[in-house]
């Protein structure tokens, strides 16, 4: 474990409210004991090539379209 960053996690709790420290103390154990979920991307690879070009590049083209305009007044 990084001591920096449990330096600076301890910093923050000795400020904090007990309440929020209790808070804390549950999420950490919540993360600590939190079961992984998936498989190995070795696992995946047999999946590689199959979406065929043509509808990689229609995806490619909405994604282009849809997601890189940024919206100046959406906020």
């Amino acid at each position: 474990m990084d001591t920096p960053i449990l330096d600076k996690l301890i910093e923050q709790l000795k400020v904090m409210p007990q309440d929020l420290q209790w808070r804390v103390l549950e999420f950490a154990r919540a993360l600590a004991s939190a079961r992984i979920q998936g498989v190995p991307g070795r696992q995946l690879l047999h999946f590689a090539g199959s979406i065929p070009p043509d509808d990689v590049n229609v995806m490619r083209q909405a994604i282009e379209q849809g997601c890189e305009q940024v919206e100046l007044n959406e906020w």
